[in-house]
C-alpha cells in the first residue's frame, strides 16, 4: 500500500535531488543499523517525505557523509533524529504488514521477514509506543472493517488515515494537531489510491475493494473525486506549517509526484489486467 508518496524526479533541480536521494539513503543506512541487512527491503520514499517534513519543520542539525553503501559507493546520506525515527516507523510498518501478508495469504516469505524485523522492534516500540500502538490497532481494525465488506470507502479510508496521523506526529506540541490532520488526509489518499490501482485485480480474485463493495462498477471520475479531496485537505494543513528547509521538494512531492505515481500505478496495472484477459472489468 506505500509507495505512493514519492516525488516527480524530472521536476527537481539536480541539488534537489541529491538532497532527495541523501535522505532516502540515510533512512537506508539507519534500517540496517537497526534491522540489519534484509530490513532495508521494506525500504519506502513515503518514509523520506515524512523525515523531510519533520526536518523543514524543526531544523535538526545533521550530520553525514559518502558512500551510503556498497550498491552506492557515491551516494551521500544524511542523518539525524527524524531520520532515525523514519528508519523506525518504516521497520514497524514493514513489520507489521508482512505479519498482515503471512496471516492473510500464508506467505512464508513473509513470515520470514517479520522475524527478521522483529529483532528490532522492542526497542522501537519502547521509544515510539503510541504509534506503534497506533500502527497495530488501526491495522486490526481495517482488517475488521476489510473482512465485514463495508461498502462506505471513508470508513477503512479514516482508518489508514488515522494511522498516517499518529506516524506524522513526532511529539506533542504546538504543530501536532495540523500535523496529525495532514497526515490523516494523506492516509485516506493512499488508501484510495490503492483501491482504485487494485480495483481491476481485486476483481479478479474476489478480494475486498472499498470501491468493488461499493457495487457502482469501475468509475475512475468519481474515484478520483475522493483523491482530489482527500489531497486537497492535505495541502491545506501542509501549508499551515512555516516550512522553508526543504520546502521545494515537499511541495513537488505533494502537488505532482503523488498524481505521477498514482498515474504510473494505475497504467501499469491496467495493462497488465489486459493481458491476463481482464481488461473487461
Amino acid at each position: 500500500m506505500f509507495g505512493y508518496v514519492m516525488a516527480n524526479l524530472p521536476e527537481l533541480s539536480k541539488q534537489q535531488k541529491k538532497r532527495y536521494g541523501a535522505v532516502y539513503c540515510g533512512i537506508c543506512r539507519a534500517i540496517r543499523l537497526r534491522a540489519g541487512q534484509m530490513g532495508r527491503l521494506g525500504l519506502s520514499y513515503d518514509m523520506a517525505f515524512l523525515a523531510l517534513l519533520l526536518m523543514s519543520l524543526y531544523e535538526p542539525e545533521e550530520t553525514g557523509g559518502r558512500k551510503a553503501c556498497m550498491l552506492h559507493p557515491k551516494r551521500a546520506w544524511v542523518d539525524n533524529e527524524y531520520v532515525q525515527y523514519a528508519a523506525d516507523m518504516n521497520v514497524a510498518l514493514a513489520y507489521y504488514n508482512c505479519l498482515d501478508d503471512f496471516e492473510d495469504e500464508g506467505k512464508l516469505t513473509a513470515k520470514a521477514m517479520a522475524g527478521v524485523l522483529a529483532k528490532g522492534l522492542p526497542e522501537i516500540r519502547e521509544r515510539y509506543g503510541r504509534q506503534c500502538d497506533a500502527i497495530e490497532q488501526c491495522l486490526q481494525e481495517l482488517k475488521a472493517l476489510e473482512k465485514a465488506g463495508c461498502d462506505n470507502p471513508d470508513l477503512p479510508a479514516s482508518c489508514f488515515g488515522k494511522l498516517m496521523g499518529q506516524l506524522l506526529v513526532f511529539q506533542e506540541d504546538m504543530w501536532s494537531e495540523t500535523l496529525y490532520r495532514l497526515g490523516m488526509a494523506l492516509g485516506r489518499y493512499i488508501y484510495l489510491a490503492d483501491a482504485a490501482v487494485d480495483y481491476r485485480r481485486d476483481c479478479r480474485k474476489k478480494q475486498y475493494n472499498p470501491f468493488l463493495a461499493m457495487g457502482t462498477g469501475l468509475d475512475w471520475t468519481r474515484w478520483e473525486q475522493y483523491l482530489v479531496l482527500a489531497m486537497g485537505r492535505c495541502t491545506e494543513h501542509y501549508e499551515r506549517l512555516p516550512l522553508v528547509q526543504d520546502k521545494k521538494i515537499l511541495d513537488n512531492i505533494l502537488y505532482s509526484g503523488v498524481w505521477v505515481e498514482y498515474r504510473r500505478r494505475q497504467g501499469r496495472k491496467a495493462s497488465v489486467e489486459e493481458n491476463n484477459g481482464a481488461g473487461s472489468l
